[in-house]
């Protein structure tokens, strides 16, 4: 039996879908064929267990009617003989992006173009946002158009103004991105709005176990006013968390920005895709520095991967393909507590974060390349490989062995179990 598509316009874009919308123009499938930019496939899944949408990467995601780990899972031998060769040449090309429809504001979704380069507005000028500005300063000259900066200590805001305003090369051709003291009232005009305030952070002599979790609470309080700003403010860009526990915070801003005056959800908020995590890049820095240090982990360098949050429930896996479950629990034991190991030399680890899970990621998702953060699977904030091109959000798809995957889903679980 043939897939029955129907096809529409919306304004000048092109739409096709399983399912029979009235409020749209219906066009003939050649045009749709012919059409050489994007289209756009209107799915209908349940919008608060779903992202708005996502890059189409493969044919079986046509037919998907839920998201979860199933995302990370490769479809091998899963293609529908049935989909138009057109159709599947243009998944091939992520030349299709996926709407959810179920969500109240889709058609806003239709109309969102990426940018080469990005406004990037920072908020808290602490050690990490501060050391994180000092990244983008430094490296963002092709892909950030101005970095804004905003702390409530006044005399901080403007010294980190003046500067981050003084780095620059001697003979430099491409210019450094200008940083830009921000008001209050300015902080979401932006195309990434990046948290960085942290309250609650354990002494360095504190004998906390995870340090992340503790500041949970705290953080939650702040993160989820800004999750309300953002929502008034129709905010359209990504709100990226740096400040921990990045996973949990990422679920607190798609939450409360969902939320109307009454406290019941709505859907007039962010897009789940709108909020990334930037927590695991770090542990995949950290992996490798101790996977470099003996032979036998080396495989990571070149076939490993790591899943998961940004402290206890981490999963290194040393290789895809040849998976050793040894090997792969040693250096995941390692890098859940290299935090710990800087915190012993009497400092508190905020460099490597950062800069690998914050700058450098950041600079990774304006170019369209591949970088670790955690991004919505249903209802989960779970980190993993990612990228975002302009036909939406891509999570990498992997043949999971099973041992790998089984843990994978303890973590995932433990994950929902907490929000």
């Amino acid at each position: 039996m043939k897939n029955k598509f129907k096809y529409y316009k919306l304004k000048d874009r092109l739409l096709f879908s399983f399912h029979q919308y009235s409020e749209l123009e219906t066009i003939g499938e050649e045009e749709v064929k012919n059409h050489n930019g994007f289209i756009y496939y209107l799915n209908k899944m349940p919008n608060l267990k779903s992202r708005g949408s996502f890059a189409l990467s493969h044919d079986s995601m046509l037919h998907m009617e839920e998201e979860g780990l199933n995302l990370l899972m490769l479809k091998k031998d899963d293609t529908d003989c049935n989909t138009p060769n057109w159709i599947l040449e243009k998944i091939r090309g992520r030349k299709i992006k996926s709407v959810n429809t179920n969500y109240p504001k889709w058609k806003e979704l239709i109309e969102i173009k990426k940018k080469d380069k990005w406004k990037v507005n920072i908020l808290a000028l602490g050690d990490v946002g501060s050391t994180l500005a000092i990244g983008l300063r430094l490296m963002g000259g092709e892909n950030v158009d101005e970095i804004g900066i905003y702390d409530r200590n006044i005399n901080r805001l403007k010294r980190w103004e003046y500067e981050l305003n003084q780095i620059r090369e001697p003979f430099g051709e491409i210019l450094p991105p200008p940083v830009k003291a921000l008001k209050g009232d300015e902080i979401f005009s932006c195309d990434m709005f990046v948290f960085c305030a942290s309250k609650g952070i354990p002494p360095i002599d504190s004998k906390t176990q995870d340090v992340r979790m503790a500041q949970y609470e705290a953080n939650s309080s702040i993160i989820s006013q800004y999750a309300k700003m953002a929502r008034k403010s129709n905010f359209k860009g990504i709100f990226a968390v740096v400040s921990d526990p990045v996973d949990l915070l990422s679920k607190v801003v798609f939450l409360e920005s969902n939320k109307n005056e009454t406290g019941s959800y709505d859907s007039m908020g962010l897009f789940p895709e709108q909020v990334i995590g930037y927590g695991l890049g770090v542990m995949n820095s950290r992996t490798h520095f101790y996977a470099e240090k003996s032979k036998d982990s080396m495989s990571y360098l070149r076939e490993g991967r790591v899943f998961g949050p940004h402290g206890q429930g981490l999963i290194v896996a040393n290789s895809i393909e040849n998976y050793d479950e040894r090997i792969s629990n040693y250096l995941t034991e390692k890098t859940i507590n290299a935090n710990k190991e800087i915190r012993a030399f009497g400092y508190k680890p905020f460099i490597a974060p950062a800069l690998s899970s914050g700058a450098l990621s950041i600079i990774a998702t304006i170019k369209g390349d591949w970088f670790y953060g955690s991004t919505y699977m249903g209802g989960v904030y779970m980190g993993s490989k990612s990228r975002l091109l302009p036909s939406g959000t891509e999570v990498e798809q992997l043949d999971l062995p099973e041992l790998l995957f089984e843990k994978i889903q303890k973590t995932y679980q433990r994950l929902a179990m907490i929000i």
